[in-house]
């Protein structure tokens, strides 16, 4: 039992390990240099990512609360890919921040709770989670200690997250009333659609939409994004909103099952406005971190689509773009923290003339946007196209019209930055950067990513057999 403990919580208790660390650091006598630490958390993180590839174990324990197998390892291994990335495109703005430990336990705090709630195979479990991953991300958008908006950022998340938290509790309640039980596999039986427990379902897809920024549950997202550190912003655009989409499908697709039909018409509005509202609002900003905030609103409108689908095309399809969501939107975002970083400025009209001063960033910078925007050969092409290709499978034809108009829309605000990076001039235009290694890796990775998992279909081929395994 004792060693069943060790080998299905081996990714949860790596985590705790290194938070432990971090903690006799910060209180050991000896105060180590920003450029040491950052190195040292790097490669703990570095061994945590690779960690994930071997013994991956099969299995459940507290009475079937937390469940793992190859799946939910292959997506927490997707978050600590993520994670590294932040942690190194971070190196130039908290080398000199006086609270790196801080950071990082509060960092991986979140992505502990994030373990858990992909992990979880009960709804109270699910929601410890969730508030694990929750509640540090409030301080963490505040850690711009010495800005005003950073304060603001961390005031509207704690608030918003507190309030759907609300409501997802209360959905929890009322189907723990109706059905008597939390858990998945016994929920699934006793859903019968009546109108208390959709009432219950209305509930819980708020409390999602909050997490996701799906509309109409989207108004916190810009002015957080805007405020908190780029560090934070890149996290909550990716690995936050990553991990709540790995359990909203997975949820969807084994414990709601009776009331599927019920779920796709309100997973298609949502869908629908997100994408729409994401696009026409992203259109009108200057801030590069609201823009890449509205973005990645109508981003998730795109993912949605595919969940729609009800079938292991759509589960593989959404997992597969997350993953190139990762790669593409860090990739933005490390140009974007390291301009932050050393620059300070994060408008779209500082970027003018920025090709002239900075060719390589803007490399990067103009691939992970084409990324985005789904233009071929690059992997958002084939990340949408298979998200598209999922959703066709319920012939919703009127559907995948939307999302391909929504498309188009997008490109036009995507090669607005490129227009201004390649074409603009500016006799103030950004210094040459010189960024050390760690960043540069990082980029390397996301452009690396974007290229390969694109050109080569044996990630999606991966993840799609996962699901066939018994």
């Amino acid at each position: 039992m004792v060693n069943d403990f060790f080998y299905l919580m081996k990714a949860e208790l790596l985590i705790t390990v290194i938070i432990f660390i971090l903690l006799f650091l910060k209180l050991g006598n000896k105060e180590l240099k920003n450029e040491s630490l950052l190195n040292f958390i790097n490669i703990l993180l570095f061994i945590n990512f690779i960690s994930g590839f071997f013994y991956i174990p099969t299995g459940h324990l507290f009475g079937d609360m937390f469940r793992t197998n190859e799946i939910l390892t292959l997506e927490k291994n997707f978050l600590n890919l993520g994670t590294l990335i932040i942690s190194l495109q971070s190196y130039h703005w908290l080398k000199d921040h006086k609270h790196v430990p801080e950071f990082y336990v509060l960092l991986l705090s979140t992505l502990l709770g994030m373990f858990f709630m992909i992990s979880s195979s009960n709804l109270l479990m699910f929601y410890l989670g969730l508030e694990l991953s929750t509640i540090p991300l409030a301080a963490l958008s505040n850690f711009d200690l010495d800005k005003r908006r950073s304060s603001e950022a961390a005031f509207k998340m704690i608030m918003s997250s507190a309030f759907s938290s609300g409501l997802l509790l209360f959905g929890i309640s009322l189907f723990y009333g109706t059905t008597g039980t939390l858990s998945f596999v016994e929920l699934a039986t006793r859903i019968n659609g009546n109108p208390l427990q959709v009432f219950s379902f209305i509930l819980l897809i708020a409390g999602f939409g909050f997490k996701i920024s799906a509309v109409p549950f989207h108004l916190w997202t810009a002015d957080v994004y805007e405020g908190s550190p780029v560090a934070v912003t890149s996290y909550l655009s990716v690995i936050s909103k990553g991990a709540i989409l790995f359990v909203m499908v997975s949820v969807l697709y084994t414990v709601f099952t009776p009331i599927a039909d019920t779920w796709y018409h309100m997973i298609f509005l949502i869908s629908v406005a997100t994408m729409v509202i994401g696009n026409l609002f992203a259109l009108r900003q200057q801030n590069m971190k609201r823009f890449l905030a509205f973005s990645s609103i109508a981003q998730v409108g795109f993912i949605l689509v595919g969940m729609s689908a009800q079938s292991v095309a759509g589960s593989s399809s959404v997992i597969y773009f997350i993953l190139i969501y990762i790669f593409s939107n860090l990739g933005a975002f490390g140009v974007i923290s390291l301009v932050s970083a050393v620059a300070g400025k994060e408008n779209m009209d500082d970027y003018k003339g920025f090709y002239k001063t900075n060719p390589l960033l803007s490399w990067v910078l103009a691939i992970s946007l084409f990324s985005l925007a789904g233009i071929p050969p690059l992997a958002g092409f084939f990340g949408k196209f298979f998200l598209i290709f999922a959703g066709a499978g319920k012939n919703n034809y009127l559907l995948i019209v939307i999302a391909a108009l929504n498309m188009v829309v997008s490109l036009y605000y995507y090669l607005k930055v490129i227009r201004v990076i390649f074409m603009d001039g500016n006799e103030n235009a950004i210094q040459t950067i010189r960024s050390g290694w760690q960043p540069r890796i990082a980029m390397t990775i996301c452009v690396a990513g974007i290229l390969i998992t694109g050109v080569f279909s044996g990630a999606y081929n991966y993840i799609h057999s996962l699901f066939s395994l018994p």
